[in-house]
């Protein structure tokens, strides 16, 4: 796996992974006080950047075998949970997943929940929802650079397509204040589901002992078997499309038992 696939693999995960961040955070700050919101973004941060630098030198002292192996599995644990996902929305059976909606749901549970300041924090329910929302899509942003990173021992790529991907939604989003409903989003989690499931796959394979014919070249066959088997699937279940609405979970509010 050359740097350049690397980098785009890293780069489109990362992308969605922001957007849906980006979205929380919007509703946040919109109906609630954009300076709680920013002090949750920025704590969050804080919290993934000791993650990473604690699992970072962890991960990195796993043998070679026992690495790909380990990341293998945990790529197509992922990977098929979002090619799943991506093949019933694609064939029918799941609503096209709509951060427009996702965003209005947000901001009405935001502007009904009542204000609490906390010390510095002036709405400590802006706080825990940016907090929350940034803290839970980052850590899959960390579990991909170190996946692929490690694996490719490539961190620094890895960490600069993952930073180029967060700048960027950061900056459209906030500059629009608004979702970015326009983003392929959908399109997107079908291909890093793809992506996701083929190099885990390989890397599980190689963990394991198997030998690819062809080394890395392997995986320009692998990926588009893994595209081809996903849209065959599409194919077939279109043929008894039964669209099920996208439930879109409602916030919970700090404090808030949920049933």
């Amino acid at each position: 796996m050359n740097g350049g696939a690397l980098f785009v693999a890293v780069f489109l995960a990362c992308v969605v992974e922001a957007v849906e961040a980006l979205t929380i955070v919007l509703a946040a700050g919109t109906a609630r006080d954009w300076r709680s919101a920013y002090i949750g973004v920025g704590s969050a941060l804080l919290v993934l950047a000791g993650v990473l630098a604690v699992l970072g030198p962890a991960v990195s002292r796993i043998p070679l075998s026992g690495l790909r192996l380990f990341v293998g599995g945990l790529l197509l644990v992922f990977g098929l949970q979002w090619l799943r996902k991506a093949i019933l929305r694609a064939s029918g059976h799941k609503a096209l997943h709509d951060e427009d909606l996702i965003y209005r749901t947000q901001l009405a549970t935001a502007e009904a929940a009542p204000v609490d300041r906390r010390g510095v924090v002036a709405d400590w329910y802006a706080f825990t929802l940016s907090f929350k929302g940034v803290l839970l899509e980052g850590l899959e942003v960390v579990f991909i650079v170190l996946t692929f990173g490690t694996n490719q021992h490539a961190v620094p790529l890895a960490s600069v397509a993952a930073l180029a991907a967060v700048l960027l939604v950061a900056v459209a989003g906030l500059a629009a204040r608004a979702p970015l409903a326009r983003v392929p989003e959908n399109t997107m989690k079908f291909a890093v589901g793809v992506m996701l499931t083929a190099f885990g796959t390989f890397w599980g394979a190689e963990g394991a002992g198997a030998r690819w014919p062809g080394a890395d070249a392997a995986l320009l066959a692998l990926v588009p078997a893994v595209l081809l088997l996903a849209l065959a699937m599409v194919a077939v279940l279109r043929r008894s499309a039964a669209p099920e609405p996208d439930i879109v979970t409602p916030v919970v509010q700090p404090g808030e038992v949920t049933p």
